[in-house]
C-alpha cells in the first residue's frame, strides 16, 4: 500500500510540477505581450499628440496666409477707390497693403509646405503605431485563447492522472487483501468435526 501511495504521489507531484512550469511559461509570455501593448499604446499616443500639435501649427500658418490674402484684397480695393475719388493717400495705402500681403505670402509659403510635410510624416507614423498596437492586441487575444485551452487540457490531464492513480491504489489494495486471505487460508488448523466427517466418509 505504501508503494502504491508513493507511486501515485510521485506521479501527481510530477504532473503538477509540469503544469506549474507550463503555466509559468505561458504567464511570462502573456506579461511580455501586455508590456508590449502598453509600449505600443504609449508610442501611438505620443504620435497622436505630436500630430495634433503639427496640425495646430499648420492651421495657424494657414490663418496667417488667409490674413495676408485679405490684406491684398483690401489694398486692391483702396487702389480702385483712389481711381474713383482721386485720393492719392488711398492709392498709397493700397500699395502698402499689397506689399505687406506679398511679404506675408513669401514668409509663410515655405513654412506651410514644411508644416504640411511634417503633418504627413506624423500621420503616417501614427497609423503605423496604431497598426502595431492592434497587432499586439490580437497577439494577446490569441495567447489568452491558447492559455485557456492549455489550462483546460492540463486540468483534464490532472483529473485523468488522479483516476488512474486511484484505480492503481485500489487494485494494489485488492491484490494485497487476496494474498493475505490466501496466506490465512493455507495456515488454518483442521477442526475435530472435520476429522470425524472424513472418517465416516472413509468407512463408507
Amino acid at each position: 500500500m505504501a508503494g502504491g501511495r508513493g507511486e501515485s504521489g510521485s506521479s501527481e507531484s510530477g504532473s503538477s510540477s509540469f503544469g506549474s512550469h507550463g503555466n509559468d511559461a505561458h504567464g511570462a509570455g502573456s506579461r511580455g505581450l501586455r508590456r508590449l501593448l502598453r509600449v505600443r499604446n504609449l508610442e501611438m499616443e505620443q504620435r497622436r499628440i505630436a500630430l495634433e500639435s503639427a496640425l495646430g501649427h499648420l492651421r495657424r500658418l494657414e490663418q496667417v496666409r488667409v490674413a495676408g490674402q485679405q490684406r491684398n484684397l483690401r489694398g486692391r480695393q483702396l487702389i480702385a477707390d483712389s481711381v474713383q475719388n482721386g485720393e492719392p493717400t488711398d492709392r498709397q495705402a493700397g500699395l502698402e497693403e499689397m506689399a505687406a500681403a506679398e511679404r506675408i505670402r513669401l514668409a509663410v509659403a515655405g513654412r506651410i509646405w514644411n508644416a504640411s510635410q511634417e503633418v504627413s510624416r506624423l500621420h503616417q507614423e501614427y497609423l503605423e503605431k496604431r497598426v502595431e498596437s492592434r497587432q499586439a492586441e490580437t497577439l494577446i487575444q490569441e495567447a489568452a485563447s491558447k492559455e485557456a485551452a492549455e489550462a483546460e487540457r492540463s486540468a483534464q490531464s490532472r483529473l485523468d492522472d488522479w483516476f488512474r492513480n486511484r484505480l492503481h491504489r485500489l487494485e494494489s489494495q485488492s491484490r494485497i487483501r487476496n494474498r493475505e486471505a490466501a496466506v490465512r487460508g493455507a495456515g488454518k488448523p483442521i477442526r475435530a468435526h472435520d476429522g470425524e466427517e472424513g472418517g465416516r466418509l472413509d468407512s463408507k
